[in-house]
């Protein structure tokens, strides 16, 4: 269970939480230590998902690939085109933007994050995977941007950073002795998780945060412990010829291939479906 506290921590109420993230679902807000997450409205997720659809057309529209920064927008950016869908949505009939496609993009989504953080919840609340939870009476706090202010009831602790910011900025000090430490405890960090009995389907490594020397995981929409789930997911990664791109560690190992290959056969000797059977146990294992 998360812990109890008698009051929310002072430094959420003593000034104003300034805005650190986003995702589909929700708007991360942070003071020193503790991060509080605003959940979207369907409405919003429908037209971020209407946003991101449009960013992809056009990117594949336009020639030789000029297209590509589109999918990396600013959050400023992307945020004043979800506003303006949102807008459009009012008029234009719900039938030209509410497509099959997009319900079922919005359906899988919060379908995944509601169990994802039921399974977090209910076996890793106490274990060094995730940051720590706490909850409280719910208290008003004043944030950056609109509404200007929100109810919570809850924070988790903050990461120092992302582990990808993280490897990054090792690689461009030339540090490759511990971006190879951390490539080792992402491994090691996986691992743990399947014995707790949970996959993540999402492993990219935006999705995982660093506090001090271990690695937690950040958005737990990924988690299953379904074996139909993991199955196809080992099977899709087997395909997947350098893992250390699909991760997002091109451009940090661009001038390691090195360490990339080390890192490659690692990642396929324990990332397949003989390792993560055995580590998961076939009494862990759900259909």
């Amino acid at each position: 269970m998360p812990k109890q506290l008698d009051q929310a921590p002072p430094e959420l109420l003593a000034d104003r939480l300034h805005r650190l993230g986003e995702g589909i679902g929700k708007v991360v807000y942070s003071s020193e230590h503790w991060v509080v997450k605003r959940h979207r409205t369907a409405e919003e997720m429908v037209a971020l998902i209407l946003v991101w659809k449009f960013l992809h057309k056009v990117a594949r529209g336009l020639p030789g690939g000029i297209g590509a920064p589109l999918l990396h927008s600013p959050p400023r950016v992307v945020n004043l085109l979800r506003v303006l869908a949102q807008s459009l949505m009012v008029v234009v009939p719900k039938r030209y933007w509410h497509t099959k496609h997009v319900s079922q993009v919005l359906y899988k989504f919060v379908r995944r994050a509601k169990r994802g953080d039921s399974l977090a919840r209910t076996h890793l609340v106490d274990s060094p995977l995730l940051p720590q939870l706490i909850q409280f009476p719910p208290k008003t706090v004043v944030i950056d941007g609109w509404p200007g202010w929100m109810t919570v009831s809850e924070a988790t602790e903050r990461v120092d950073t992302t582990l990808d910011r993280c490897i990054g900025t090792l690689a461009q000090a030339n540090n490759f002795a511990a971006v190879e430490t951390w490539l080792d405890r992402l491994l090691e960090t996986r691992q743990a998780g399947w014995r707790s009995g949970l996959f993540s389907v999402d492993a990219h490594l935006k999705n995982f945060g660093v506090i001090g020397d271990r690695i937690v995981l950040l958005d737990t929409g990924g988690l299953t412990n379904r074996w139909g789930e993991i199955a196809d997911k080992l099977a899709k990664d087997e395909q997947v010829r350098l893992p250390h791109v699909q991760l997002g560690l091109a451009t940090a190992l661009a001038t390691r291939p090195d360490i990339a290959a080390k890192f490659n056969e690692r990642w396929k000797s324990l990332v397949n479906r003989q390792v993560v059977v055995e580590i998961l146990g076939a009494d862990q294992r759900e259909d």
